[in-house]
């Protein structure tokens, strides 16, 4: 038999915190009205002259992107769930309210962030949140690179060669234009063909938060981004990295200004690692899988995929992936701390 009551909606929310609501922790960490000061700064709010509705406020927008990118969500989805699910309505603070952002509002968010050059400034005011409470880069650090794989793209071979030169062909319609993206690459990894963008990114072994991020079409080489992402910040000068990153002229240069770069070594046609090679690569191995583990958490939130069109929305996606994932896991941080490496 079903019960009825006049208090359920009070009783399912006490259930709910019984139970643990994850979105509450973020509530209780994060400085959400700070995050939406500096994107507001960065990207003003547009102003009331040509009239019609006022936008809703900066931080419940900045929690309904965090929510998104928490949960892989297309923006569709998103106003969905808006409407639908009582944790995602406490968090971003729309239990009382009849209106709640649509699909157009979410996206016209991000393009704001994006015309205003600003998709690097919430990674960067995360960061100094996870300052705030402590977390300081520490134990050195690892860089790695991962493959973010877009939609296919069908072109022709002329199309191919227009597009090969960051242009567009002339012949296609204007509603073409906006489903070809023509600034993703093509690349190949383990002999497997991958379409889309690049994430680089270094993060700290002490508590394995993401602290530099740099995207790049799929076809860029790992280590034209090493010293890109390189951070100066952390307390140590130890840099852990895979083969993919050897660069002997870099390991000199780097070396002379005081890091202590440890790259695994490349065997090279007709010349295989000697045995003390092979035990120093395991050595590096053990520290450096430790960016594995983000780069896994990364895909586990849809980090691995995009939906979006072009190198500027990549470039946001991604940068709100990977402050969404340092939220979380300042959260995990503050109840079960570091493990130790």
């Amino acid at each position: 038999m079903i019960k009825i009551s006049l208090f359920a909606e009070q009783e399912r929310e006490s259930k709910l915190d019984q139970i643990g609501d994850a979105l509450s922790k973020l509530s209780e960490h994060v400085d959400f009205v700070a995050l939406a000061a500096q994107i507001d700064e960065a990207a003003p709010r547009p102003g009331r002259e040509r009239g019609g509705r006022p936008p809703f406020p900066t931080e419940l927008m900045v929690r309904v992107l965090v929510v998104q990118q928490l949960y892989n969500l297309s923006d569709e989805q998103m106003e969905f769930q808006l409407l639908d699910r009582l944790s995602f309505q406490r968090f971003v603070g729309l239990r009382q309210s009849s209106q709640a952002p649509d699909r157009t509002t979410i996206w016209t968010f991000k393009e704001r962030l994006i015309k205003a050059g600003a998709s690097e400034k919430i990674f960067e005011a995360v960061n100094r949140q996870l300052e705030r409470h402590g977390y300081l880069a520490r134990g050195g650090q690892m860089i790695d690179a991962s493959i973010v794989p877009v939609p296919r793209q069908t072109l022709n071979k002329d199309e191919k060669e227009v597009v090969g030169q960051d242009a567009m062909p002339a012949g296609w319609a204007p509603s073409k234009r906006r489903h070809k993206d023509v600034q993703a690459r093509w690349t190949k990894k383990h002999g497997k063909s991958y379409f889309g963008y690049k994430l680089s990114g270094s993060v700290d072994r002490r508590y394995k938060l993401m602290r530099r991020i740099h995207v790049s079409p799929a076809s860029e080489h790992d280590t034209l981004h090493f010293e890109q992402v390189l951070d100066a910040s952390n307390t140590s000068r130890d840099v852990w990295a895979d083969k993919g990153y050897v660069d002997g002229e870099r390991e000199q240069r780097l070396g002379k200004q005081g890091w202590r770069v440890h790259i695994q070594c490349k065997a090279q046609a007709g010349k295989p690692l000697s045995e003390r090679q092979v035990q120093r690569n395991r050595r590096i191995a053990s520290t450096r899988a430790r960016v594995e583990h983000v780069f896994a958490s990364l895909a586990q939130m849809g980090g691995k995929a995009l939906r979006s069109i072009g190198l500027a929305r990549a470039t946001l996606h991604l940068h709100w992936k990977a402050a969404t994932y340092n939220l979380r896991r300042l959260c995990s941080l503050k109840h079960t701390g570091p493990r130790p490496f």
